[in-house]
């Protein structure tokens, strides 16, 4: 199959990357260790039915909605291998 200027299986390539930063972005979120008892941002004390819900709890909830927010603002897209990124 003729692909232009791409290499034989940079289609799957570009698909394996985004794939695995996606992969690393979860789990760099998870949680490790001991939860906090207040909130890493508000100081809000955090309930202890989510500290033993999510191990690792770092923030109260209202301010794990808000990262919540600005994390679903990124796009996943992988521009490594988009042309128009290429021709900028």
């Amino acid at each position: 199959m003729a692909t232009g200027w791409a290499n034989e299986g940079a289609v799957q390539e570009q698909i394996d990357s985004t794939i695995e930063d996606a992969v690393q972005r979860s789990r760099s979120r998870l949680g490790r260790g001991e939860s906090l008892s207040h909130c890493e941002e508000c100081g809000e004390k955090i309930p202890e039915a989510r500290r033993e819900a999510v191990p690792g709890v770092r923030l109260c909830i209202k301010c794990q909605s808000e990262q919540d927010k600005e994390e679903a603002k990124f796009s996943g897209y992988n521009r490594r291998g988009s042309k128009d990124s290429q021709l900028r």
